[in-house]
């Protein structure tokens, strides 16, 4: 190809390279609707109110005294003539009996469903965190997908011309293009449509799993979300202050109340010690004597305890079980706040090296990727470089392209689950801050 044809050709390559704008990208599911329609639509969230409910009925409940029991019976009956009248002992009664719980146990048990009820607000809001997070992932790994696809296809075109002029070339006498040319740009069309039956594949997963969380939303869609760690990350904090910082998590305020709620099962077990009360009054109606004359009425009242005296394997093993399980749920949020340290931790790391990553993309590889590409096919088209060189050259580009996408993805990716960690507890939830 001569340099006559070279302006028009660098003029197409040009607006090839051009970035599309805001306008061009394409519309669907935005980052923004598929977290709220995630959340709103979160099952889950419906069961932990419809649990809080139960545990404050089931709380309610559990102070009241135990039904009373009434008892009619017929005392003291002759067995020979079944007369009412012939013995003095016989009678008809009415009775009640009324049994009132050890110590304190009904108070001890309301303030423990209380307890978990108060718990599902704040697991609500590690919900609502988690599913963030989640949904935020998945929409920028299809987000990706779907830009690495719109940056290929514009190559595409161009290495399709490319063909074209190779092919021109080798039939033209005068061009400079050999057959090995030709195949080379005909090996990368080929390798571009499998990097796009790749990505397309990751982008139906991508979307495939959002719908789990967004059903019946449609393709993903949109530019990229604006997002910033909720407290920043990048400053050189002790230890102690995240660990500080973690401490209000909902998920940590959550085992805090558990604790609670399992220590008050200790304060209940004590009150198997003291004995349960139980009150009991009966009225007895008697018959007429034999000589027709009134007896009187009688009337019975008595009170009646057990004797807790055998407590080795009854109330002994129930407070120490009661006493580990509490033991259990502290160590089960050491290790959750354990674990939350380490992913922070992790997690500020990778963000520093991605932003480390990101300013070198923007300030020096992408522009001197564009300014060689740039320059090897202009010397393509000038006779002055050879082919291989000038597609070496755009496939550089095309991968430090896709690479800095991936790059900012990552990053957003990055700050979500960075979000999640440092995620607390809303006002309109009520709960302590500890």
């Amino acid at each position: 190809m001569t340099g006559k044809t070279f302006p028009a050709a660098l003029a197409l390559a040009t607006a090839l390279l051009a970035p599309k704008s805001l306008a061009q990208q394409s519309t669907g599911l935005t980052f923004g609707r598929a977290i709220d329609i995630a959340i709103q639509s979160d099952p889950w969230l419906d069961g932990s109110r419809h649990t809080e409910a139960a545990l404050m009925d089931e709380a309610l409940a559990a102070a009241q005294l135990p039904d009373p029991k009434m008892e009619v019976s017929a005392l003291n009956f002759p067995t020979d003539t079944f007369n009412f009248g012939q013995e003095p002992m016989t009678q008809f009664a009415v009775g009640i009996n009324q049994m009132f719980p050890r110590g304190a146990s009904r108070a001890l048990s309301r303030q423990q469903k209380e307890q978990l009820a108060a718990r599902e607000p704040l697991l609500r809001a590690d919900r609502r965190a988690r599913v963030t997070a989640t949904v935020a992932q998945l929409w920028l790994d299809a987000y990706g997908a779907r830009e690495s696809i719109q940056l290929i296809e514009g190559d595409r075109a161009l290495f399709e011309q490319l063909v074209d002029a190779a092919v021109a070339g080798y039939a033209s006498a005068r061009g400079r293009a050999r057959q090995p040319d030709v195949i080379r740009a005909q090996l990368e069309l080929t390798r571009l449509d499998d990097r796009l039956t790749m990505l397309r594949q990751r982008q139906d997963g991508a979307e495939r799993r959002l719908a789990e969380w967004v059903q019946d939303a449609g393709a993903t869609g949109g530019a990229l979300p604006h997002l910033e760690p909720l407290v920043p990350v990048t400053d050189n904090r002790p230890p102690s202050d995240w660990y500080q910082q973690l401490r209000l998590h909902p998920a940590v305020l959550a085992l805090d109340v558990k604790i609670d709620a399992v220590a008050t099962g200790i304060d209940l077990a004590k009150q198997q010690y003291k004995p349960e009360w139980g009150l009991k009054a009966a009225y007895g109606l008697r018959g007429e004597d034999p000589q027709g004359e009134d007896r009187t009425d009688l009337f019975t009242v008595g009170v009646s305890f057990d004797l807790p005296l055998f407590t080795e394997k009854r109330q002994d093993k129930t407070l120490s079980a009661a006493v580990a399980r509490t033991a259990a749920t502290e160590t089960e949020r050491s290790l959750l706040l354990r674990q939350l340290l380490a992913q922070l931790e992790n997690a500020r790391l990778q963000l520093i090296r991605l932003d480390q990553r990101r300013a070198l993309y923007r300030q020096q590889l992408l522009p001197q990727m564009r300014e060689q590409a740039e320059a090897s096919l202009a010397g393509y088209y000038n006779d002055e470089s050879d082919f291989a060189e000038a597609v070496r050259a755009r496939i550089a580009e095309l991968n430090a392209k896709i690479d800095a996408l991936d790059i900012e993805v990552e990053r957003l990716k990055i700050i979500a689950q960075l979000n999640y960690l440092l995620a607390q507890v809303p006002a309109e939830t009520g709960a302590p801050q500890k």
